[in-house]
């Protein structure tokens, strides 16, 4: 089996320690891309020297992740988009909005997502979408700007079979990782609605790990146990279900 992690942040600190053997894990695993979503200027570089030390296999994407959306947005905005003349991506992304940790800057993050989607139509990229308690507000933003401009993921899809349904018409696709492994999740749900054509599997290493890992560093090989999982909830075999979401994943990002 050939997989691809979309979404994996192998460059911070959690895996310096280790990254080569995590790396040799992964590739073991069939794992043949890792793209990596930018989080804002400080994680730049460390995300490029993994590029750099492991090319064409760990892939850039860039964006500013709403978490980091401060006082200084516009200023980490220019950063982005400075970076995406002078190098290739392959994604725009981390963006959305999270409304989890912090609604302070609820407006500033709505004129980020903004600017990553106009950016993401004009280099004609697939924009990687953070939605942890905004759901309804990104979809509403994005029928705002126009359905069928762009097309990306919604990472670590929080929403059920109706909303899966919902950003699917709207020609997204759903980020399936570590969450579906755990019991009474509705991404599972959401996976069936979805369909097999319109997944892509992720770890979001060092989060999020899967079940028998649940609350442990998450990494790239634990692919495998989304696969079985989606495999189960898709009554397909393991091999179509790695088969059908990596060709998902070339197509979106145009590897």
């Amino acid at each position: 089996m050939q997989l691809i992690d979309t979404h994996c942040h192998i460059y911070l600190p959690e895996f310096d320690a280790d990254r080569d053997e995590v790396i040799g894990r992964a590739v073991a695993a069939g794992v043949s891309r890792i793209i990596m979503p930018n989080i804002d200027s400080s994680s730049v570089v460390p995300m490029l020297e993994a590029e750099e030390k492991y090319p064409g296999y760990c892939l850039p994407m860039m964006g500013l992740h709403p978490t980091s959306v401060k006082e200084n947005f516009m200023e980490e905005l220019s950063t982005v988009e400075a970076h995406l003349k002078e190098h290739k991506y392959y994604g725009i992304g981390e963006t959305g909005i999270d409304l989890y940790w912090d609604k302070t800057f609820l407006r500033e993050q709505l004129v980020s997502f903004r600017r990553h989607l106009e950016l993401a139509e004009k280099y004609d990229l697939p924009v990687v979408i953070h939605a942890r308690e905004s759901l309804e507000v990104i979809i509403n933003e994005i029928v705002s700007f126009g359905v069928g401009r762009v097309s990306g993921i919604f990472h670590a899809f929080p929403g059920g079979p109706e909303d899966a349904r919902r950003v699917v018409e709207m020609g997204f696709m759903i980020g399936t990782g570590g969450v579906v492994t755990f019991r009474n999740s509705r991404l599972g749900d959401a996976a069936i609605e979805a369909g097999i054509n319109n997944i892509v599997i992720e770890t979001d290493a060092p989060y999020l790990a899967p079940v028998p890992y649940r609350g442990k560093r998450n990494e790239s090989s634990y692919l495998t146990l989304i696969i079985e999982k989606l495999s189960e909830l898709l009554a397909i075999t393991p091999a179509e279900v790695a088969e059908r979401t990596t060709a998902n994943a070339i197509r979106l990002f145009k590897i």
